[in-house]
């Protein structure tokens, strides 16, 4: 596999802004959790970026080429990462960013898929080559991303058990579910699933398995679908299960679903910094 990955940076981080808050954040952090983006919140002894800890780990796993996607008011990535458009070095790895234009006539950027289509269409090269993408704010193992990178089939995801999960089942039952076949290639996601449609999603083994966002991509087979993406009508945004769903059910691709049970940390709201604080304490 081509050593790339696009971290997907560009969203408004408005259920962080919009979140209650938190008892346990000091006010520095308090003041950043509403002004920055999530990927930006400092974190460890240095006080640097959850990003950082995400490219490390990315680094370790094995991938050279990164493609952070930004807002248009993006500035503060370029300081802690280079100011150059394309080829930063960092600890590594080689940093470019891909910006997310919002369409006039919109407040927000219009979602994940596009936020990915705009990564290809700026960056033509990853239409023709395969590359890893992830969310910003998640800090995926060391051992996930190099599943999806040494990972022969050209689309695959990284298909997590409910239970390794450690995250109120509050908070648990609203990320999406998947179902794979024996073949374990995707058969269906949906995300927020409703209480009627959960019992439907059990494995083979009895298991419950979700998607936290981390893909293995062949640019040739999933460009079209980000480009042609529907507008989800309940979010009003173009959402990447969307178009992996029109890929898989119109083409002859799939995406394999590679299993795993262990914990991914994540910042969603105000409350989740303290707790990704004393995980990097831990962890870092």
């Amino acid at each position: 596999m081509d050593k790339n990955i696009i971290i997907l940076a560009g969203g408004a981080s408005s259920r962080m802004k919009n979140s209650m808050l938190s008892k346990n954040l000091s006010e520095e952090e308090l003041k950043n959790a509403n002004t920055r983006s999530k990927a930006l919140l400092e974190f460890g002894n240095a006080k640097r970026p959850i990003l950082d800890f995400l490219l490390l780990n990315a680094e370790k796993a094995g991938y050279k080429k990164v493609v952070i996607v930004i807002g248009e008011q993006g500035a503060l990535f370029k300081e802690y990462y280079g100011n150059q458009l394309k080829d930063n070095s960092y600890r590594g790895l080689s940093i470019s960013y891909a910006i997310q234009y919002i369409p006039v006539g919109r407040d927000k950027p219009m979602g994940t898929a596009d936020a990915l289509f705009q990564a290809l269409e700026q960056y033509p090269i990853l239409k023709t080559t395969s590359f890893t993408v992830c969310n910003s704010d998640n800090l995926y193992s060391i051992k996930a991303l190099q599943a999806l990178l040494i990972c022969k089939d050209s689309n695959a995801f990284i298909n997590y058990d409910r239970d390794a999960l450690q995250f109120p089942m509050l908070k648990i039952q609203r990320f999406a579910l998947t179902l794979v076949d024996e073949n374990f290639h995707l058969e269906t996601i949906v995300e927020k699933p409703s209480k009627n449609q959960v019992s439907n999603y059990k494995d083979a083994k009895g298991k419950y398995r979700v998607s936290m966002n981390v893909f293995k991509f062949t640019g040739s087979e999933i460009y079209s679908f980000l480009k042609n993406c529907p507008i989800d009508p309940k979010r009003n945004e173009k959402e990447l299960p969307t178009a992996i769903l029109n890929m898989i059910n119109k083409s002859k691709s799939y995406l394999r679903g590679i299993s795993f049970a262990e914990h991914v940390p994540d910042l969603t709201s105000k409350e989740d910094i303290a707790i990704m604080r004393k995980y990097i304490a831990t962890h870092y």
